[in-house]
């Protein structure tokens, strides 16, 4: 479904804007960390996390390299897998956000091999 995983897509560190989460984040009320939320709401984030599918075999594990199509590192996987119900390997990542937009085309290190892989809107099957 592409839900985040807590301890791999989220943890303690991490600012619930550049995990996607803006709509269960309410800044009504005083809370530690508040102003980084609202600073992020603002301004933006440096990273997104995002959704991908491979576009070739392969299955994306915690902690692979995502680059960009020129090879630049722009992240990192925090989780993936091959889905039963899609037939492809999926999985989350938090990238830069100048490649964030969906379709854009990404490279996994799988192996020391560099999968291609398109970033793509959650989640990843309607029910």
């Amino acid at each position: 479904m592409g839900y985040c995983l807590y301890g791999n897509d989220i943890n303690d560190h991490t600012n619930p804007i550049e995990a996607g989460l803006k709509w269960i984040t309410k800044t009504n009320k005083e809370f530690i960390g508040k102003e980084k939320i609202i600073d992020a709401l603002e301004k933006g984030t440096n990273k997104k996390l995002v959704g991908f599918k491979l576009n070739q075999k392969g299955i994306p594990r915690i902690d692979y390299k995502i680059f960009d199509q020129n090879e630049n590192e722009v992240g990192v996987v925090t989780s993936g897998t091959m889905s039963p119900c899609l037939k492809e390997g999926i999985g989350l990542g938090y990238i830069n956000s100048a490649n964030s937009k969906i379709g854009t085309t990404i490279l996994i290190e799988i192996r020391n091999k560099k999968v291609e892989a398109s970033v793509v809107k959650l989640p990843f099957v309607i029910t």
